[in-house]
């Protein structure tokens, strides 16, 4: 099940990344006075009243000259930002009358026939709002909702507004037991190929140009009696990188697109090895909590000896040290080198994403984990582990009771993981630990 999403949208410079911060709750975006610093997409988790919802803040749209190519390109690329949200929050400068652009983009609003919701942002007296917001009622989509991003003011009734527009029952109505798997990488690193290859027929369009696809697109399939869902993801660049704003949303799409799946293959271009954008685009999948497979393609094209395939799983290791977890494949989506054994992986993960264990073993064997590796001391005082238990899955989440949470050194709670991964396999999983402090005399 997905999280609605809504995305800011807006024309440049009207505070669009200062509403996302205030709502986040957090600096994650650039914020400057100056048109255009967002680059890429910034994709954040919110919550106001109990509802969870996905977050966008999007790059300024800009429309050029009436009839040019760059227009009409901008006009489509609005589309698509609209097409993925729920909700859509248009952001404008109360200081100014309502522009050009302003005019435009709502425009292309109101043909979406989603909810579209009037921040008249930098609002400075609020006694007086109404009388300087009444211009805006021209835009067709209401009344504006006042507010002063950086200032957090009256953004409670922006949320609330958000919230009631929110649909009740966001994602998928897919069978709870299909597996959801994402491929996921840089453009051109592949995904199309391998999708193809998978389904075994021409399901999306494949090209050597970087960013060729530009949404997720959900296939389900059938293989030995099993059913997936396999999404193919647009690549994800760099920042700086991303020039064009289709682009820009197809990112928002293969972040939003991990977010629903169970399984992520993580796309790896072999001739190019692991950059810096394949460890962020790893590390969100990670952080999700997803199960991951680490698919190397483009394996046809290395010079091999004996040893090659030793060297790139330790470069593997080295660059992303956090997907440790993780088992590799590696492939050739062009030639079908192995990729009818991925989905055994897929599996695999799948059910030790899904893994449970019972508070009576783990209890039982955390105290031979504690009897081989004693807890470390603090001005001589000990940690004291009360109590374990698994609080869910997918992924795999435990629960630590102990005297004082300060004592639990980050190599110690590393050495806990260890420990659970050496008993219980959790092979293609992350697994998470919450420290949480239990009252020892109770205990």
């Amino acid at each position: 099940m997905s999280k609605p999403v809504v995305a800011i949208v807006g024309r440049p410079n009207v505070g669009k990344s200062t509403l996302f911060n205030r709502i986040a709750g957090g600096l994650v975006a650039i914020v400057e006075n100056k048109p255009g610093v967002t680059r890429d997409r910034l994709y954040r988790d919110a919550e106001w009243l109990g509802r969870k919802f996905a977050l966008i803040d999007t790059g300024g749209i800009e429309f050029k000259a009436e009839g040019t190519p760059i227009a009409s390109q901008m006009r489509k690329q609005a589309e698509i930002a609209v097409e993925e949200a729920d909700v859509v929050i248009l952001v404008v400068d109360a200081q100014l009358a309502p522009t050009p652009d302003d005019d435009l983009i709502a425009r292309t609003l109101r043909r979406s026939g989603k909810p579209v919701l009037l921040a008249a942002n930098k609002v400075e007296d609020f006694e007086k709002a109404e009388g300087q917001l009444y211009d805006f009622l021209a835009l067709g989509l209401g009344e504006a909702i006042p507010i002063s991003a950086v200032h957090g003011m009256n953004m409670g009734d922006l949320l609330d507004m958000v919230v009631s527009n929110l649909p009740e029952n966001a994602g998928e109505d897919y069978d709870p037991d299909v597996i959801r798997i994402s491929v996921i990488g840089r453009p051109n690193v592949g995904k199309s190929s391998l999708v193809n290859n998978m389904l075994g027929r021409e399901r999306v369009i494949v090209s050597n140009i970087p960013g060729t696809t530009r949404d997720a697109i959900d296939t389900p399939f059938e293989y030995e009696g099993k059913h997936y869902i396999l999404i193919d993801t647009a690549g994800m660049r760099r920042k700086g990188r991303i020039e064009e704003l289709t682009e820009q949303y197809s990112v928002v799409r293969s972040l939003h697109a991990v977010d629903r799946s169970d399984v992520i293959l993580m796309l790896l271009d072999a001739t190019e090895g692991v950059t810096e954008q394949d460890k962020k685009i790893a590390g969100y999948a990670h952080d999700a909590g997803k199960a991951i497979v680490i698919v190397v393609n483009k394996w046809d094209l290395v010079e091999k000896d004996d040893k090659t395939i030793n060297k790139f799983e330790k470069t593997i290791r080295e660059e992303l040290g956090f997907l440790q977890y993780a088992p590799t494949m590696f492939i050739s989506a062009k030639t079908g080198q192995r990729v009818h054994k991925i989905l055994e992986l897929v599996d695999f993960v799948t059910e030790q994403n899904s893994t449970r264990v019972t508070t009576a073993t783990l209890n039982t064997l955390v105290r031979e984990w504690l009897h081989l590796n004693p807890p470390p001391t603090d001005k001589g005082r000990r940690l004291k582990v009360l109590y374990l238990t698994q609080a869910s899955v997918k992924p795999p989440t435990f629960v630590f009771f102990v005297n004082d949470p300060e004592l639990m050194h980050f190599s110690y709670k590393r050495y806990l993981e260890n420990q659970m991964r050496k008993h219980f396999g959790f092979e293609g999983t992350p697994i998470r630990i919450i420290i949480r402090q239990k009252d020892e005399e109770k205990e």
